[in-house]
């Protein structure tokens, strides 16, 4: 099994997860020792990270479980527009992706999803859509008297940016990610002023979008591969 998974990834992805979660690890211990599902929600969310970066599909299936943790985080310092947005759109649409990638697979390759080109048509309508959801959602968010509600509604744009695109297999949305995770990083600095082991999550969204970063990095090199040797097969 360890010689599967050491074969399969890079020995830098391997140093990235492993640095990642030491960092996780190091940062619960100093700040937030008590919650363990703080601690949890991070080693999930990285390790699906290293996953998708490889747009293998048991990224989506680890998503959907940081989703459930990460909304009982959310409701526990009223970032209900966090909870509402991973409960009711991140985990549903990770599970529609996860349908959707395990259907697309690269040449029957199931550990190596199909990569999808957005046209402008559709560019257009995502933008225009995720403006009309963030502006209900805001209405929603203040209705439940959301903490820091300006950041909340603008993770709710940059969230539904990554998921759509992630259904959709584009390389764009682990750069969706990142934006959301500069947003998370901004929301837990403000929790983390009220709350020193709120600390931990804004080192799990640091090292998070790193990982996102490399992630959108690996699949615009996936896409030009995938485009030339699907250019050669058509020549041939």
């Amino acid at each position: 099994m360890l010689k599967k998974i050491t074969n399969y990834f890079t020995k830098g992805e391997i140093a990235l997860w492993v640095l990642s979660v030491t960092l996780i690890v190091a940062s619960f211990a100093a700040f937030g020792r008590e919650s363990y599902i703080t601690l949890a929600a991070s080693i999930i969310g990285v390790t699906s990270l290293i996953f998708n970066a490889k747009g293998n599909s048991i990224g989506q299936l680890l998503i959907i479980i940081f989703s459930l943790f990460y909304g009982y985080i959310s409701y526990s310092f009223a970032y209900y527009g966090e909870m509402i947005t991973y409960l009711g759109m991140s985990a549903p649409m990770a599970a529609v992706a996860l349908v959707s990638w395990l259907k697309n697979p690269y040449n029957g390759n199931k550990a190596e999803v199909k990569i999808n080109k957005l046209s402008v048509k559709e560019i257009l309508f995502m933008i225009a859509l995720t403006a009309v959801i963030t502006f209900v959602f805001y209405f929603i968010l203040e209705a439940f008297d959301t903490a820091d509600i300006v950041p909340s509604t603008i993770s709710v744009a940059t969230s539904f940016l990554a998921v759509y695109m992630t259904f959709r297999r584009s390389p764009g949305f682990a750069l969706g990610y990142a934006m959301n995770d500069i947003v998370l990083i901004w929301l837990w600095i403000l929790a983390a002023m009220e709350d020193i082991s709120y600390v931990s999550m804004i080192i799990c969204f640091a090292v998070f979008l790193v990982n996102d970063i490399y992630g959108f990095v690996c699949w615009v090199k996936r896409e030009k591969r995938q485009s030339m040797e699907m250019a050669a097969v058509s020549h041939d």
